[in-house]
Order: structure tokens, then C-alpha cells, then sequence
């Protein structure tokens, strides 16, 4: 999903996850774009501070399907067909490591 893509989603109401279905990107009081880390509640701006780069990749962003949502919620499709577990991994593990390293917390 292209920046513009997940902004329109998110401002429709949809629910986007970013790598797994642990990340979800939402819009706050201030209109800013955040990744949001549920089981700590952590988060991260979607955008770099110029809010021109993803903080991610473009094919790690899907849309939560709603008929996967209720019977599995640790397992959703994305848009090219692969399956995206729950798990931590690759890049989301890689980015939670770099925040904690940077004093973020948890």
C-alpha cells in the first residue's frame, strides 16, 4: 500500500496493519499517522519527521479483512495472496529492537 493508500483507509474507517496484525495504524486527536503496537500500546510515526518516507515497507501494510478478523485474528491476508501470522519478524522485530534500544521502553 502507497502512503496515500493507507492514509484513505484509515481515514474510511478501515483497520490497516503494518507486518502483522500486532501493528495498527491509526490517525490521533492531532491528525498525525501512527503505528501502534498493541500488546504494549508503543508507537511509531507511519511517516519519517517530513512525513515524505514510510516507516515500512509498502507490501508490509494490508487491510484487515473482516470475515478473517472474527474467527482468526492472528492471521489476515494481504492484497498479493501471502499470509501475514502474528509472530514477530523480519522487519516489525527489527524496528521494536531499534526503539528499544533507543531507550523507548518496553
Amino acid at each position: 500500500m502507497t502512503l496515500d493508500d493507507i492514509k484513505a483507509a484509515v481515514d474510511a474507517g478501515q483497520t490497516v496493519h503494518w507486518a502483522n496484525t500486532g501493528y495498527v495504524v491509526h490517525k490521533d486527536r492531532l491528525g498525525q499517522y501512527l503505528i501502534s503496537f498493541l500488546p504494549n500500546g508503543s508507537c511509531i510515526g507511519l511517516t519519517d519527521r517530513e512525513g515524505q518516507r514510510l516507516n515500512g515497507k509498502e507490501a508490509e501494510f494490508f487491510i484487515a479483512r473482516s470475515e478473517d478478523g472474527a474467527e482468526n485474528p492472528g492471521r489476515q491476508s494481504r492484497s498479493d495472496g501471502q499470509e501475514r501470522g502474528a509472530a514477530l519478524g523480519g522487519a516489525a522485530a527489527h524496528l521494536l529492537r531499534r526503539h528499544r534500544e533507543a531507550g523507548g521502553g518496553a
